[in-house]
């Protein structure tokens, strides 16, 4: 049990983590036609990080 939740929250990093990386290669023109700002990344990348690991 304890090791399946370590898996878990290793994961979930890595999913923070990518997805940090990825929307770091957008311009800041393509992150506001998808109305993001930079400094809304790391939030994102949370968000998706919690949502991955909850579905």
């Amino acid at each position: 049990m304890f090791v399946t939740f370590m898996l878990s929250k290793i994961r979930a990093y890595q999913r923070y983590r990518e997805t940090v990386r990825e929307l770091m290669q957008f311009s800041d023109r393509e992150l506001d036609d998808l109305g993001i700002s930079r400094g809304e990344i790391d939030l994102i990348a949370r968000q998706n990080a919690v949502s991955s690991t909850t579905s």
